[in-house]
């Protein structure tokens, strides 16, 4: 028999891109950059960096490629909460809105970081009224799916668990009436897990 599925996100989820971003500031430019706001929501309002454009942003674009998406780490606590949901059970999917071409290099770096996490499906990345990572989640078909976006929720099938990390508050788009998109919210992976176990073993 298949196990259950659960969909986790990446960036946010799993992996810090926040930590990524600032050491591909200093591959770039040669200094790791100050923090400047712990608890913002997007890398560019944590760090203190400036706004780029010109031929310095493309020396920073430069850095995300194949080297970037294999060697992002982990977040806190990230990788015990996925053992934890795979011991008791469930399989796990990475869906990432990351171009197709990096998909391999992101599965790389989940194993190589212990992620019990055999599969990556990358959709791209594109807002609009329906998510990029609809027709995966809809194809997928899992009981649950974890992501920190909230626009990412959109047009996910209604009978999918769908569970809203919060994460940094400031200057986050996870606010607002869209907010009954999600089914659940929770600070991190593992105050997830933690709930999601809890849950199940009530049935």
């Amino acid at each position: 028999m298949p196990r259950p599925l659960i969909a986790l996100d990446a960036d946010g989820v799993l992996l810090d891109f926040h930590l990524a971003y600032a050491s591909a500031w200093q591959r770039a430019f040669g200094a790791y950059p100050r923090e400047r706001d712990r608890d913002a929501y997007w890398p560019i309002d944590r760090w203190d960096v400036e706004r780029l454009d010109g031929p310095r942003r493309a020396r920073f674009r430069e850095q995300f490629g194949e080297h970037f998406w294999a060697t992002c780490p982990a977040l806190p606590g990230a990788v015990g909460a996925c053992h934890q949901l795979v011991e008791a059970g469930f399989e796990l999917v990475c869906v990432s809105a990351l171009d197709e071409e990096f998909g391999p290099a992101r599965l790389r770096n989940l194993q190589a970081l212990d992620f019990p996490i055999q599969r990556v499906i990358a959709t791209g990345n594109a807002d609009g009224e329906r998510s990029p990572k609809a027709d995966a989640i809809e194809a997928l078909r899992p009981l649950a799916f974890v992501d920190d976006y909230l626009p990412y929720l959109r047009g996910v099938p209604a009978e999918v668990h769908t569970a809203l990390v919060l994460r940094a508050p400031n200057g986050s788009p996870n606010t607002g009436v869209e907010m009954q998109l999600a089914k659940s919210t929770h600070q991190d992976l593992a105050e997830f897990t933690d709930h999601w176990l809890a849950t199940q073993s009530l049935r």
